[in-house]
């Protein structure tokens, strides 16, 4: 008989069973996603992809698209929802339908192992109340297949995303507007210049006016309103020159702003084939400040105006406005032989001083080594030389410079006295007025008095238009003048095709004939002997030097075509020597960006396994490092350097030795990384001369003296290494992991 209690017994038992199966896919995605793909999962271009197997029967309309094929391989077969059958029938179960998880929520729980479960509780990066630095709760946003679209969470170079790319610069056109600011605020101040020495000539009309009409006439009417408009220009001609003097600092601080950033900006892209010499270009900008508030512009800018003076003289009499002009000339001569005579002794003094400059940074960058091994008495001597031989240089100069300046003064006193004397014979004569040969003398030497300035000055004038030319090549042949394509962001493909690699000048060759490629998420050991040139090659990866021939591609585009910014943003790479910045730790990872949220920042630390060592620090992610790496021990800059080379989702990275300053426990935190990395689908080249990391890499590649010697599989090459080691130990380098590298 048909029991009813027990039957809706049973209707209640199948319909919490039901709840429980349409809630159980979410839980357990959430809990297993994280599980390691499968070697093939994630594959897009670069492997043909695989038949889909029986248990999936999806329709060709609903495959997803070549963007979405990633994420969705990432969710394993067994882990599809399965509906739970309906109550009281005997019928077999529907088709299942093909699940639509979010594809960048699955990538984001696989990049976050081993992290919780529960992604809203997520630990803060530090225990302690530490002001700014707080829990991340990453934010919802819609349409999960759009990666990249900010937040800090990776997913590429979106121009409105988390690498948000900077207006392209173009140090041309910087120069040029700082050029348009100086060009545009001479012409204002040529224009108070103008005045100004049209005020001068009031003083000698006034005592003119005095010596042959008011003591003649005895007018004190006269006499009051001379004296009142003389005063009246003498005021007006003070306002407009400090006027002048002050348009002429605010352009030296217009100039600063407008020339700062790129000058900095361009020295830093040119020292990667200058050794840092364009740094001193800095020291320029401030030679251009100092020349164009100092007092030797002002002469050469009332300079044009002597003519006038000459014209006033020349009304007065012509003889005198002979003697003037006869002045002149002979100052200009003078002016010619001084720039002859000083040009090559400035010249030498300042490359001099460049070299004594570059070796004080030196030694300020490698202050302890100076210490520890007593090099500071040879350290200075070889600064002392240089800065010697810059003094000597400079006092040459200068003495030539102090001559040419007192015969320019002789010249203008003698025609002081030419004109008194030849003046006052003409007013023997009768020709002039006592009143004018005073007023003449006046406005003669008012015509030579700029000439003169500007001989004494010509040694500053001489250094402003040398750092005027250097800024001007620095800015104007810059790379980053040359706007670049954006790009869709690279997926990590690397290829190296011959290249070749001669630096100047010593001619010697560092690379020749190095070709490979890389899939991505394919990882790379670069191993060999001390000098085989495995640094040379990891810092061509990067762009950090060119290629003399060859090309270095990422995702088949030569790295020169790539725009620096999304470029840079997309790779990683760790130096042989490791430098932090002075800043905490978290703009250290960042990369010295604000833009950044501290999710990322903990990504990084996650996925390069250092977010333990630095919870350990009092202050945490806030400690301040300083320029020297301390309190950080040389493991652990390493490691810090690490987890900024993985920032922002590179696609790319290069490591230098990452092994070089670690424990093993270090060594085990960076293999586990590689494997982070590798699930993450990042191509890794490691160059390193240790066997404990050839475990995690994919592929061996062993240099010998700049050549290709040996490239494969891991077990290939491993295998072909172990058959001939008594022959080529030497060669490998992977038997002696005391050394250090090569260049």
């Amino acid at each position: 008989m048909f029991d009813i209690s027990s039957a809706a017994s049973e209707l209640e038992a199948l319909a919490e069973e039901e709840e429980g199966a349409e809630a159980a896919p979410e839980d357990y995605a959430d809990e297993e996603v994280g599980e390691p793909q499968p070697d093939n999962a994630g594959e897009e271009e670069y492997v043909a992809e695989e038949e889909p197997e029986e248990d999936y029967e999806v329709d060709e309309a609903d495959e997803p698209d070549e963007m979405e094929a990633e994420p969705a391989a990432a969710i394993a077969p067994e882990l599809e929802p399965k509906p739970a059958p309906e109550p009281l029938r005997a019928t077999a179960p529907p088709p299942q339908p093909q699940p639509k998880p979010e594809p960048l929520q699955a990538r984001e729980t696989e990049f976050r192992t081993p992290e919780p479960a529960n992604r809203s509780k997520i630990p803060p990066i530090v225990d302690a109340d530490l002001g700014p630095l707080k829990t991340f709760n990453p934010p919802v946003r819609d349409g999960g297949d759009k990666a990249g679209k900010g937040d800090g969470n990776g997913g590429g170079g979106s121009r409105d995303g988390f690498h948000k790319r900077t207006a392209t610069p173009n140090f041309a056109q910087s120069f040029q507007n700082g050029l348009d600011v100086v060009r545009t605020n001479l012409i204002i101040v040529m224009a108070f210049t103008v005045f100004i020495n049209i005020l001068v000539l009031a003083l000698p009309i006034y005592l003119f006016q005095i010596s042959d009409r008011v003591l003649t006439s005895r007018s004190l009417d006269t006499l009051v309103m001379l004296t009142a408009a003389v005063v009246g220009a003498v005021i007006l001609q003070a306002v407009l020159d400090a006027v002048r003097r002050f348009i002429l600092m605010r352009t030296a601080v217009e100039v600063a702003v407008q020339l700062g950033s790129p000058i900095l900006s361009a020295a830093a892209r040119a020292s990667l084939h200058s050794n840092g010499r364009d740094y001193q270009v800095l020291g320029d900008l401030q030679q251009l400040r100092t020349f164009i508030v100092s007092g030797t512009l002002l002469a050469f800018l009332d300079a044009p105006m002597a003519p006038l003076f000459v014209l006033a003289v020349y009304l007065i009499h012509p003889d005198l406005g002979l003697i003037v002009i006869g002045a002149a000339l002979v100052l200009f001569v003078v002016a010619t032989i001084n720039q002859r005579l000083t040009a090559k002794p400035f010249a030498e003094a300042n490359n001099l001083l460049s070299r004594a400059t570059l070796h004080l940074d030196s030694m300020s960058r490698n202050s302890q080594i100076i210490n520890a091994l007593a090099m500071i008495p040879e350290a200075v001597r070889i600064w002392g030389r240089d800065t010697a031989g810059s003094l000597k240089a400079q006092v040459r100069a200068q003495d030539r410079n102090i001559l040419m300046s007192s015969v320019s003064k002789a010249v203008r006193l003698l025609t002081q006295v030419a004109m008194l004397g030849w003046g006052a014979f003409l007013a023997i004569e009768g020709e002039i007025t006592g009143g004018m040969v005073i007023a003449a003398s006046i406005i003669a030497a008012r015509a030579l008095t700029p000439i003169e300035g500007a001989i004494e000055g010509w040694s500053g004038f001489t250094q402003f238009r040398a750092s005027f030319s250097r800024i001007k090549g620095l800015l104007q042949s810059s790379p980053f003048n040359f706007e670049r394509l954006m790009l869709p962001d690279p997926k990590g493909r690397l290829d190296v095709e011959r290249i070749l690699f001669v630096p100047p000048p010593n001619k010697k060759v560092l690379l020749n004939g190095i070709s490979f490629s890389l899939l991505p998420g394919e990882s790379l050991a670069v191993i060999g002997n001390s000098g085989a040139g495995k640094t040379t090659l990891g810092k061509m990866l990067v762009g950090s030097i060119l290629p003399t021939s060859g090309s270095v591609r990422l995702d088949l585009m030569d790295l020169r075509n790539w725009d620096q910014r999304q470029f840079g943003e997309n790779i990683g790479y760790l130096p042989q020597d490791v430098q932090l910045f002075p800043g905490t730790i978290k703009a250290n990872i960042a990369r010295m960006r604000e833009d950044v949220s501290d999710q990322a920042i903990y990504d990084a630390a996650v996925l390069a396994d250092v977010h333990e060592l630095i919870a350990a620090f009092p202050q945490g992610y806030e400690t301040y490092v300083a320029s020297d790496g301390a309190p950080l021990s040389g493991g652990q800059k390493q490691r810090i350097a690490l987890a900024r080379a993985f920032f922002g989702d590179p696609k790319l990275v290069v490591l230098d030795e990452p092994n070089s300053n670690l424990d093993s426990l270090g060594e085990a935190a960076l293999a586990k990384a590689l494997l982070h990395a590798r699930k993450q689908k990042i191509t890794v080249v490691t160059i390193t001369q240790r066997p404990a990391l050839l475990n995690v890499v994919d592929k061996i590649l062993v240099l010998n003296n700049g050549s290709v010697s040996m490239f494969g599989a891991r077990p290939e090459v491993m295998a072909a290494l172990t058959q001939n080691k008594s022959a080529n130990t030497g060669q490998t380098g992977i038997d002696a992991p005391q050394a250090t590298g090569g260049r």
